[in-house]
């Protein structure tokens, strides 16, 4: 049986690790941004030895990440990891949707419709300037994940991948009109399920997802191209 005072250091290493991954999936801590552990440790009022337990654990979703004589920083994936990360997405997720057509009950169908009328009268949404992103059970592709019934899925993208990728869907969520998109692709979604057509309701799920990659890639050409205007041009005299 665990002391008090082991209890009270344990909930304060799960109140940490939950504070500083928000902070990391919200952008509040910068990616690629250094680890201070004596200034995390001022700014949470926590030991040493608690924080590093929530470093670790962090670590342990991808959302830092240590190099050999710098210490830890906040992941930030190239542009070229993050797309693969959303083709392992595209292809996996695929996977547990069509399973999910299969073997999620009506009530659980149910319960997601639910979902995404909550989703439908967020504020954010409803104004057209993000999408609903609660993490767990309020959200849709989590909720499907489970529906699957496959715990190996369930473990790599609701788990070891999870707040990783819900780092990089918050970032691009707020894309002009992508919300609005992305809200009827998830009812399109949904429909497939509801009528236990797990091939189509595969292809809607990887072309959603598809949808959101190509996002990314023109948000990358897009700030390659904007470089290249300020970039400064060599004239006579240049070194």
């Amino acid at each position: 049986m665990l002391s008090v005072v082991e209890e009270d250091v344990g909930t304060l290493a799960e109140n940490v690790f939950r504070q500083i991954q928000l902070a990391i999936v919200r952008g509040e801590m910068a990616p690629g941004s250094k680890i201070s552990e004596p200034e995390l440790a001022r700014t949470y009022g926590i030991s040493r030895g608690p924080l590093r337990e929530a470093i670790h654990r962090l670590e342990g979703q991808k959302l830092l990440v240590r190099i050999p004589h710098v210490g830890a920083r906040v992941v930030s994936l190239s542009h070229a990891e993050l797309i693969e990360l959303y083709e392992i997405r595209e292809s996996l997720e695929g996977m547990a949707c069509r399973q999910a057509a299969e073997r999620m009950s009506q009530v659980e169908i149910d319960d997601l419709r639910r979902v995404l009328d909550l989703h439908e009268q967020d504020a954010a949404f409803q104004a057209g300037v993000g999408y609903y992103q609660q993490e767990g059970d309020f959200d849709f592709h989590y909720r499907i994940i489970q529906g699957s019934g496959n715990r190996t899925l369930a473990k790599l993208l609701c788990d070891e991948l999870y707040q990783l990728v819900r780092m990089y869907r918050l970032q691009f969520s707020a894309t002009p009109n992508r919300p609005h998109q992305a809200f009827a692709e998830h009812h399109r979604i949904l429909d497939a399920i509801a009528d236990r057509d797990g091939e189509l309701a595969e292809l809607l799920m990887r072309r959603h997802i598809g949808a959101s990659k190509r996002n990314i890639e023109r948000h990358y050409l897009a700030q390659a191209g904007q470089a290249a205007l300020v970039k400064p041009s060599k004239t006579r005299g240049d070194s």
